[in-house]
């Protein structure tokens, strides 16, 4: 289908639609919990809604010289304290290391999972989780490189960002040339960092159905994903853009009722699993929608099964 066919709007009703089929009718608790664990394994090692004030009144006088002792101070005091420090922070990383690797592991088979829940409506743990085991190592082998590149290109430019800021304070007073360094790092890691989310926001929402739907391994989903995008970009531009507008929407209906509840479901969402059992109608409305996204582009993307 050419990308003048392709509508952001059309996958709204098909989404919505699948939801009601599967969640409602009939409203099946058993259905709820199964499909939510396999949605729950999907998320494992992803953020979730996240929000934070950082506010605050004017500079006092003297707070670049504050700044500055407290700087100094942890400085010796990390000097003097090296030799269970290091040992500690190496401890720390390693475990942090061996979590995310098995997070992302889980999360690999997971998407696959909740895909096979998705597509073919169906409850299933057991049937997907050893059926599609080498897409799934794939997905994982694939983020995984994608992870350590990422941490490779974004490290030396947060530690470029540190320099300059430490530079500054230790010299007790901002300059030009520490200004425009750190925040031109910023603005790269910033750059570095969107086009690292958008591959792998492209992996999770079109590469995975190519995969479930082919057989294929990650990279191979990734070449067909490559032909299609060639001729498709402004299509593709304007799925991330709705995204956008999804996402505020998402987040503001949430919020709605965090408030009516008087934040007792804030509390319940917190809760690992069941959170997720409570979400799972947008969860699945998440999932379905890029799957219609993709359909439109032929025969041959289609990956959800009609009921």
């Amino acid at each position: 289908m050419t990308q003048q066919n392709v509508s952001v709007t059309l996958p709204l009703s098909q989404a919505l639609a699948r939801v009601k089929r599967m969640l409602f009718q009939p409203f099946d608790p058993g259905k709820w919990f199964v499909i939510g664990f396999c949605a729950w394994l999907a998320s494992l090692g992803e953020g979730g809604f996240h929000g934070g004030y950082n506010g605050g009144g004017p500079v006092r006088r003297g707070g670049v010289a504050n700044v500055q002792h407290g700087y100094e101070q942890a400085r010796d005091f990390v000097l003097q304290n090296l030799w269970w420090i290091v040992p500690v922070a190496v401890t720390i990383v390693v475990l942090g290391l061996a979590i995310w690797l098995v997070l992302i592991w889980l999360s690999s088979r997971g998407q696959f999972m909740f895909l096979h829940c998705v597509a073919l409506d169906k409850a299933e743990v057991r049937v997907p989780w050893h059926k599609y085991v080498r897409e799934a190592n794939s997905l994982f082998l694939f983020r995984l490189v994608l992870g350590v590149g990422t941490a490779f290109i974004l490290l030396p430019i947060i530690a470029g960002i540190v320099f300059f800021v430490v530079g500054m304070v230790g010299g007790g007073a901002a300059t030009v040339v520490g200004i425009l360094g750190a925040v031109g790092l910023g603005g790269l890691a910033m750059l570095s960092s969107i086009v690292c989310f958008v591959i792998g926001k492209f992996t999770r929402d079109f590469v995975v159905p190519i995969q479930f739907a082919r057989g294929m391994n990650c990279v191979e989903g990734w070449r067909v994903l490559l032909g299609l995008l060639r001729g498709n970009i402004p299509a593709f531009v304007l799925y991330l853009l709705f995204q956008i507008v999804l996402a505020v929407a998402i987040f503001a209906m949430i919020m709605v009722i965090v408030l009516i509840t008087c934040c007792i479901a804030g509390c319940l969402l917190a809760i690992p699993y069941l959170g997720t059992v409570l979400l799972l109608p947008v969860l699945v409305f998440k999932r379905a929608y890029s799957l219609y996204y993709l359909a439109q582009f032929g025969r041959e993307y289609e990956v959800v099964v009609a009921v």
